[in-house]
């Protein structure tokens, strides 16, 4: 396949509970139409897999059409067509890929399944242009926490390190819904914190031992945390006293920002690497987003966060991705491409 300079590229994501689609033309996003199923998933908790997909399901139709009239594209102009292949939940990801291969068979188009993961890195070149030749994306979620080194976005990725057990998005929930507050628990816990003392406690940082430098260097942990956490609010109900929300919410963020700037400078430090991306739906988080600034320009570390609507999952981060591809000829997908939900992050697409 001969490469091409400014492809247009539509983009679906359907990992978990957005209905995502976009239309990139080289780096430059034309579109990027979302339909959340959050609302229905708020009153359980957390994401029930069947209920999304049905959402997903009944969405995608109406999604593409609104993208396709707000950027005034006829699908015949389309010139390659990307999904998210894997990870994420099996049932949703099957809806998006279903949708993408019946579009790529009914255009004659080339398709592309793509890293859910990566893509949240990839989506900062329509903000901040092209990377380097080396970078380091930092990407954090609600189910990943995963440093990676970046040569080329659509060839050549390496996983630095991953959580072990919760990432920083779920573990947000989980002391949330500890603290009595609405799901999702994340940007509840964010503003608590703005108005709370994050010295006033000291959570514990994982991995963050001499001894934990050789075999988990890159990696994170923070359901120690959580459970830190639960301890200290339950001791203060049996001693009968009030819990300082602000303080616990402001205290818990900082523990969680300090083991993920501090990892990442590193590994930036000992890779040689000065441009720093972070992206997933957790790096809204004004904690991450203050202290990864001020760690950054003490390291003379450039760093780079997409505005907060790219953040969570959208279709714009599929469609970039698929544009990297595309644009560095690599060849498209076969029809038969199964999703993985633990798709590994040492692979751009399948």
């Amino acid at each position: 396949m001969g490469v091409v300079s400014e492809p247009l590229v539509l983009g679906i994501e359907t990992s978990c509970d957005e209905t995502g689609v976009a239309l990139v033309r080289g780096r430059e996003l034309l579109v990027d139409a979302v339909a959340s199923s959050m609302d229905e998933h708020a009153r359980f908790g957390g994401i029930i897999p069947e209920v999304a997909s049905r959402a997903h399901l009944e969405a995608m139709v109406p999604t593409i059409s609104k993208a396709l009239g707000e950027a005034d594209v006829d699908l015949s102009e389309v010139d390659a067509i990307a999904v998210t292949a894997g990870p994420g939940l099996v049932g949703p990801l099957t809806i998006g890929a279903s949708a993408a291969k019946a579009l790529a068979v009914a255009l004659n188009k080339p398709l592309y399944g793509v890293n859910h993961v990566i893509g949240h890195a990839a989506v900062d070149e329509l903000v901040h242009g092209e990377f380097p030749e080396r970078a380091l994306a930092l990407v954090v979620s609600g189910g990943h926490s995963s440093l990676l080194l970046v040569d080329d976005i659509a060839t050549d990725v390496t996983e630095l390190g991953q959580t072990l057990d919760d990432a920083a998005g779920e573990a947000f929930d989980k002391v949330g819904r500890l603290l009595g507050l609405p799901y999702p628990g994340g940007p509840h816990i964010d503003r608590l914190a703005r108005e709370g003392n994050p010295d006033a406690i000291r959570f514990p940082r994982a991995l963050t031992l001499p001894k934990d430098q050789a075999e988990h260097a890159y990696d994170f942990s923070f359901s120690g945390l959580k459970t830190a956490v639960a301890r200290w609010v339950e001791a203060k109900q049996d001693a009968g006293e009030e819990i300082p929300l602000n303080d616990v919410a402001a205290s818990f963020a900082a523990a969680v920002a300090d083991v993920l700037t501090a990892k990442t400078i590193r590994a930036c430090q000992l890779h040689g690497v000065d441009t720093l991306v972070i992206g997933g739906g957790f790096s809204a988080n004004s904690q991450l987003r203050d202290m990864a600034a001020e760690r950054c320009a003490e390291a003379g570390i450039e760093l780079r966060i997409p505005p907060i609507r790219y953040c969570t999952d959208n279709g714009a981060m599929i469609a970039a991705l698929g544009s990297a591809l595309v644009r560095a000829g690599v060849g498209p997908s076969s029809l038969d491409i199964p999703v993985d939900s633990s798709m590994p992050l040492t692979i751009t697409h399948v």
